[in-house]
């Protein structure tokens, strides 16, 4: 049974910011800064233009194969079924990995402390209920949380521009060529949010149209709020961004505002549940997708007949983030995610390759521009990072191996 075509492109724009307006904004600074130092501006630009090659090789994508799944279903159209696995399964884990981080950034806002945990447990819970009802209440919350974050930025930027003449930041590491990509290899962690709208596409209205134009919108949009934001943090904190957990409110703080940190707090409570909403929605998608193929269990595969929606897959994926947000740290979570949502759009830009004739939009050297972003980017993360995310993948390749070598038995 197909999913039901509701989602208008105020809808997929929405949904897309919702998920790189999110945690990121928040909690990546910190490494990021660690890793960047003075070069934070540029590992941002970097982190950009990767994104954006990799948004057009997903909107190309998606225009020709407006089914659920995102480059799992195109790859497997276009490059093969053991590609599409692997972008899949990566997908997967790494996105897990983010909807942990968005929990935790969430309760370390809007939680008493000691009780961040039960908290971030509860958020989980909560919006795993809200997909379960349908795409459309979905998309409508994600408006609502993905509003009230950009005003709470907004407060955030203009308090930090305006202040940072007569700020003293603590002055920035020097930075290195190596320290430059592995801060672009994190802050990539905030700008994967627009494939939500391509693994969506079996429930956009039009969408050889609508996907293409909200991925690049959303992109747009995203870039610059990541950007004044940066800048505002480098100017007025500096270096004790890097010490920091929670580096916006003691923005707000180091600029003579400390009645504005509430302010911050909602708005890193709403964006934070506006990304992992939207991610939770996204996974449940490329889960269905591979469920439908027998790539992972097809129990998974099941529709909910009344609301339309892979209310199994939603279940799932969820009691696995909550395991997660249990034993799991959030800096490691984001070094995890990024290696899995590189290694995803390495096999985009694969993918987008191969196309010809009326299906190809953009140029050719984009997605080869993207295929190496990727492996550079993927190459300078974290070590512990990259074990575990290699890890992971065998393991899911060895999975699917057995599973195929049983099946030929």
């Amino acid at each position: 049974m197909p999913l039901a075509r509701r989602l208008t492109l105020a809808d997929a724009v929405a949904i897309g910011l919702g998920s790189m307006i999110g945690a990121g904004v928040f909690a990546v600074w910190a490494p990021a800064l660690g890793a960047a130092g003075s070069g934070i501006l540029l590992a941002l630009a970097i982190a950009a233009v990767v994104a954006y090659c990799n948004a057009t090789a997903s909107a190309q994508l998606a225009a020709a194969h407006p089914v659920a799944g995102g480059t799992y279903a195109y790859a497997r159209a276009e490059i093969g079924p053991w590609w599409g696995f692997v972008a899949g399964w990566s997908f997967v884990i790494g996105k897990i990995a983010s909807c942990a981080a968005m929990a935790m950034t969430f309760a370390a806002y809007a939680a008493p402390a000691g009780w961040e945990v039960p908290v971030a447990v509860a958020a989980v819970a909560a919006l795993a209920a809200v997909n379960c009802f349908g795409v459309t209440r979905t998309a409508l919350l994600t408006r609502i949380l993905v509003v009230c974050s950009l005003l709470g930025l907004a407060v955030v930027v203009a308090v930090g521009l305006g202040s940072a003449s007569a700020a003293s930041p603590a002055p920035l590491p020097d930075t290195t060529a190596y320290g430059v990509l592995q801060g672009a290899g994190l802050l990539f962690f905030a700008f994967a949010g627009y494939a939500r709208i391509a693994t969506m596409g079996e429930e956009v209205i039009d969408p050889a149209r609508t996907i293409p134009r909200a991925i690049v919108l959303a992109l747009c949009g995203a870039v610059l709020v990541y950007a004044l934001v940066g800048l505002a943090v480098v100017l007025v904190l500096g270096a004790d961004a890097v010490r920091s957990p929670a580096p916006l409110a003691d923005l707000v703080v180091a600029s003579g505002w400390p009645a504005l940190a509430p302010v911050v707090q909602i708005a890193a409570s709403a964006a934070s549940l506006g990304a992992l909403l939207a991610l939770l929605t996204g996974i449940g998608r490329t889960t269905l997708a591979m469920a439908r193929e027998g790539d992972i269990p097809r129990f998974l595969a099941k529709l909910d007949r009344r609301h339309q929606v892979p209310q199994r897959a939603e279940i799932a994926i969820s009691l696995i983030v909550v395991a997660i947000v249990l034993i799991a740290d959030l800096r490691d979570a984001i070094g995890f995610s990024s290696f899995g949502v590189l290694l995803y759009y390495l096999i985009a830009n694969a993918a987008a390759f191969r196309q010809t004739g009326p299906a190809r939009r953009y140029p050719r050297a984009l997605q080869v521009l993207g295929a190496v972003g990727c492996l550079v980017l993927v190459s300078t993360l974290p070590v512990i990072a990259s074990l575990v995310g290699a890890a992971a993948v065998i393991v899911g390749v060895g999975y699917r191996m057995l599973r195929l070598r049983l099946a030929r038995r």
